[in-house]
Parts: C-alpha cells; structure tokens; sequence
C-alpha cells in the first residue's frame, strides 16, 4: 500500500497526491485551460475535469506528465448503470485514464447493497478493462458510519482503486474522522482520497497522515507554493545552525 509521511514527503511525492479540480459548473474553457496550465506548471497527479471537458484537457496536457481524470455519474451518482458505463467509455475514448464515480447514495440508503455493488462494478470492469483507475465517491455528508463502512467494503469488493469522499458540492466534505474509518474499513490494495475542504498546505499534510494517497484541491497553487517557501526556510535555519557552531 503506498503512505507517505507528511513529515519526510518530497514536493514531487505531494505535488503527485493533488488532483487539480475543474469541476465548478461555471467553468469556460478558457478557464479550464488555465487549470490545465497550472497543473502542468505544478506537475500534479491529475486534473480532474468534466466529461464535457475531458478532449480539451487531453490535448492541453498532451506534452506534461499530468494525466487527465473527469467524473461519472456525477454528482448525485444516480444515473441508471447503462448510463454511468457509457459515460466512462467515451470519456475513456476521449482520453480520460482515471474516473471518479459517484456511486448510487439512495440505493445505498435504502439498504440496496447488491445494486450499489454491481453499478459500482458495471463501470470498474469496463475501465479495468483498458487499464483506467476508478474512484469511488460515497458523499460521506449524507451518510451514517455505517454506512460509509458498507460503502467502502462494497467499492472494494467491486474493484475499486480508491475510495473518495465527496464530490465538494454536498453539506460538508473530508473529514479526518472520515478519512480514518474509510482508511480502516478497506484493505491495502485500496486508497482513499479526500475531497471538498482541503485548501491548505496543513490540511493536506494532514490528510495524508491520516492515510490519503489522493486529494482534490482548487487551491494547488497555494499549497505547493507554500510547500516550496518550508523547504526554502528549513534549509536556512540549518544552514544558521550549522554557521553557529549548533549552538
């Protein structure tokens, strides 16, 4: 399982956790390629952008090492399966390698575990299939513990990747106490990935503490640029250190 120690991490370990989030809805593609700029200044994981927009990112980000991610049955997850497989096909087609599905929170509510689990799978097996990740966003705000623990356990024995969540448009998102039971409820060959709220360099490193090898941010910028300044400052301080003899 890959962890990362927030206190030894590289800025190209942690800039390699953020997905780079183009999700708001009112979003112009020239903001959008904006994004895609910036997460390819900052050498991110992914941008995770609409399906509408996943041909623009592709081409946007053709010469970077960021790749490009974008969101299925999003954000409310109740798309019939035959719906949520189409979309992650011709989002794949159209360059997309990583998908984050919301899976069935209603269904999931009302007890219909076989349901979730098999719309769950109905996209994994078809992105599996041509080597696309699949995350699993279970909107954790709507739902019991239990329930995020049923969630889980059902995403994993579907084939999941990782774990998310929320979409970052529900009530409240990622919490640490939500991050530490998804994190525990799941086995290894499963990540977790927070969403919704991590906006600072300390909340990320935070996150990953409690066991999150992806996060969606908007404020990328702020945090790597703030990671860079710690690195810079630490390195000062030794240096002051090392000229005073330790003293």
């Amino acid at each position: 399982m890959i962890r990362f120690d927030p206190k030894t991490i590289t800025y190209e370990q942690l800039a390699k956790v953020i997905d780079h989030s183009l999700l708001k809805p009112e979003l112009t593609e020239a903001e959008v390629l904006a994004g895609c700029e910036l997460a390819a200044q900052y050498h991110v994981a992914t941008v995770c952008v609409k399906p509408c927009h996943v041909t623009l990112a592709k081409e946007a980000l053709k010469d970077s090492d960021v790749l490009v991610s974008t969101v299925i049955g999003f954000p409310h997850g109740s798309n019939r399966t035959p719906i949520k497989v189409a979309e992650a096909r011709l989002a794949m087609d159209e360059g997309a390698v990583e998908l984050d599905m919301v899976l069935n929170i209603g269904e999931l509510r009302s007890g219909k575990v076989d349901l979730v689990r098999e719309d769950i799978k109905a996209v994994v097996d078809v992105a599996h299939a041509r080597g696309v990740k699949v995350k699993v966003i279970l909107e954790n705000a709507y739902l019991t513990d239990q329930e995020k623990v049923t969630a889980c356990r059902l995403a994993e024995a579907a084939g999941a990747d990782w774990v998310k969540t929320s979409t970052g448009f529900a009530p409240s998102g990622a919490t640490l106490e939500d991050l530490r039971l998804m994190r525990s409820s799941v086995s290894e060959h499963v990540q977790v990935k927070s969403a919704g709220g991590v906006r600072t360099l300390d909340a990320l490193l935070g996150v990953i503490e409690a066991g999150v090898t992806r996060s969606g941010a908007t404020t990328t910028k702020q945090m790597l640029d703030e990671f860079k300044q710690r690195q810079i400052d630490e390195k000062t301080d030794k240096s002051k250190l090392n000229l005073n003899g330790g003293n």
